[in-house]
């Protein structure tokens, strides 16, 4: 694509890029790409994120719309329950803190299975079990979970749908986007706690173990300690999307939420990211490991003031346009392993990093669930994001039947292959090729006329919220 030109909303300050017509030949090979380039009439090249399903230009509907007026972010509810609150440290579970003891024990254990972890890619992963994961802001993790949509399993700010990608939780956590999925019988061996190389003092393991940790995650410790290649950045991503489903879904009973659980700390080192700048988040962490996660930890404001949440509300309504702090991942001064840092640039690929930006950008399946009642399954659609990677954002269309997916889908018989293969069409084969272009957060002009139009009657401003805050009543 050649020759586009940036245009401008007439009477607006939006501004879009006409997707050019194309040739049937080249939109059968742009309907397999990932990375879709063009040049506008300055020289500049971009990339589109693809692949290119067709633009409709007279039918402006998207079926990612959410059809169900129940699952709209409860930003949007006509009455909001001041009691919320009233005590939001209830609302989420509290995470243990970080003491001495447990941080010896797992000074001595990385010692014995330090080669081991990297191995397994999970060695600076662990490393933030070092930080305060254990400090939160239920303010402002409450008012983010007011702008979740469990339809389309995204945050619904004014500029579009934002959300954690498979590159937010490499940067936070340095989990690669590559290996298998887990699911409860992704092990058919059993190990023996006693079969394990480390001798473990009761006092401080079996203690932990006990108090802390489900007996059911035994069978991912397991898979993780015969070497599976599991992924364990898709099984984290596709938790937080349970964990924001239920949290939001409790925001429209009348008991409200309670002791919320999940990776709740995922969250809240994404919000720190995104709000950094706009927050004037500060902090003199000095790195003692090469992860953004442990720096953002240090970010987590300290004082829990109820008067906070409103500014939570004020800066996340204050986002009207895309701008690079909802991509604070793409920067060059990106802390995190060598194998992401200085290669967190989609426009600057380089040839071992192509599998890695194919997890990244790549339409798949996430499946969340440590026991088989409680499985997960759920699209991952980079597509709706394309601008957080520094890729211009074209209207998303769905690349599989809407049938096929559905967040409440539980594999009673434990048959997640055959459910996979159902939902995992095999002819739509993606490619991905490098090429060299300028990052961009534009967007086409069938998107921006459909957010608007999906959009229009859901705007809302900080003023219009304080006052529905204001006259909505008080259940006690």
């Amino acid at each position: 694509m050649a020759d586009a030109q940036v245009c401008k909303v007439k009477d607006g300050d939006d501004t879009f890029v006409p997707i050019p017509s194309m040739e049937e030949a080249s939109l059968k090979i742009f309907q397999s790409q990932v990375l879709l380039p063009f040049t506008l009439a300055n020289g500049s090249t971009h990339a589109f994120l693809g692949p290119f399903m067709g633009q409709n230009k007279k039918k402006f509907g998207n079926t990612l719309s959410p059809e169900d007026a129940s699952s709209l972010p409860f930003i949007h509810s006509s009455e909001i329950d001041l009691s919320l609150f009233n005590d939001t440290t209830k609302i989420f579970r509290a995470f243990p803190p970080l003491k001495d003891r447990h941080l010896q024990w797992l000074l001595c254990v990385e010692q014995a299975m330090s080669s081991s972890w990297v191995e397994a890619g999970i060695f600076e992963f662990i490393q933030l079990a070092k930080f305060d994961l254990h400090l939160f802001d239920p303010q402002m993790l409450l008012s983010s979970i007011f702008f979740w949509n469990r339809e389309t399993r995204a945050f619904e700010f004014p500029c579009g749908f934002v959300c954690p990608t498979l590159l937010d939780i490499a940067a936070i956590t340095s989990l690669t986007p590559i290996g298998d999925r887990f699911h409860p019988d992704a092990v058919e061996e059993e190990i023996s706690m006693k079969e394990v190389s480390i001798t473990w003092d009761k006092k401080t393991y079996l203690a932990f173990i006990n108090a802390h940790v489900p007996k059911y995650y035994y069978v991912l410790a397991q898979a993780l300690h015969l070497k599976k290649k599991i992924c364990l950045s898709k099984l984290l991503l596709a938790s937080l999307h349970t964990c924001l489903d239920e949290a939001s879904e409790s925001l429209f009973r009348e008991s409200g939420p309670r002791n919320l659980s999940g990776p709740l700390q995922l969250l809240q080192l994404w919000l720190n990211a995104i709000l950094e700048r706009k927050l004037s988040l500060s902090s003199s962490f000095t790195p003692t490991c090469e992860l953004e996660g442990a720096r953002l930890t240090t970010l987590t404001p300290r004082k829990r003031l109820v008067d906070n949440f409103s500014k939570y509300i004020d800066a996340i309504l204050s986002f009207n346009q895309f701008s690079e702090d909802l991509a604070p991942f793409i920067r060059t001064s990106l802390i995190g392993p060598p194998w992401l840092r200085r290669r967190n640039q989609v426009w600057n690929m380089t040839p071992d990093s192509v599998e890695t930006w194919f997890g990244f950008l790549s339409w798949d399946v996430i499946m969340s669930g440590m026991r088989q009642k409680d499985v997960r399954i759920y699209p991952y659609q980079p597509q709706l994001f394309a601008r957080q990677f520094g890729l211009c954002q074209m209207k998303s269309l769905l690349l599989r039947r809407r049938e096929s997916i559905d967040a409440d889908i539980c594999v009673k018989r434990g048959d997640y292959e055959e459910v996979l293969e159902f939902i995992l069409r095999p002819d739509k084969q993606l490619h991905l090729v490098p090429c060299s272009f300028s990052p961009s957060f534009l967007v086409s002009r069938c998107f921006l006329h459909w957010w608007c139009e999906y959009y229009v009657d859901k705007i809302i401003d900080f003023d219009a919220f304080l006052k529905k805050l204001i006259n909505s009543p008080l259940f006690l």
